[in-house]
């Protein structure tokens, strides 16, 4: 199998990786950088789960092979905190409560943050249309909307 050496950035850190010609991004950055925040949920792009940003863009990282982020800069759930503590989405999601098992929070987390990057004030129709491809079989989603809404007004 040929092999390729990449360098990406992901969550803010450069990184060299040496990768075989069909690795997925998302075994890349599970088993090769021990990010393990996105999952593989159905490994066909189908639940969102292996969400992850992709140069400030949402992608399913299971349909995006390693060697495709070569020089992209990566953000993965893992990246959403810093050093003053966990992203206002994610302290949102814990105060309306608006995730469950934790298996598909990573990649609505993601696909939410990309959304209120781009428009800091989503009406309801486009937080659904932003979050239509994460999946959840846990919560109903309207605690998801509240966590979104309540992120989006910065409290």
């Amino acid at each position: 199998m040929t092999t390729h050496k990449i360098a990406l950035t992901v969550n803010g850190i450069q990184e060299q990786v040496e990768v075989p010609s069909n690795m997925t991004l998302l075994t890349m950055l599970r088993e090769r950088l021990g990010l393990t925040g996105a999952k593989n949920g159905c490994a066909a792009g189908e639940c969102g789960a292996c969400t992850v940003m992709m140069n400030g863009e949402p992608v399913n990282s299971c349909l995006v092979l390693a060697v495709e982020a070569e020089g992209a800069e990566i953000v993965t759930v893992e990246g959403l905190s810093n050093e003053n503590g966990l992203d206002g989405l994610q302290e949102a999601m814990i105060e309306v409560t608006g995730t469950q098992c934790g298996f598909c929070p990573p990649g609505g987390l993601i696909s939410a943050r990309a959304l209120l990057d781009r428009n800091p004030s989503p009406s309801e129709d486009e937080i659904k249309d932003a979050l239509r491809g994460n999946l959840c079989r846990c919560t109903g989603y309207v605690r998801i909307l509240e966590s979104v809404k309540q992120a989006a007004k910065g409290g």
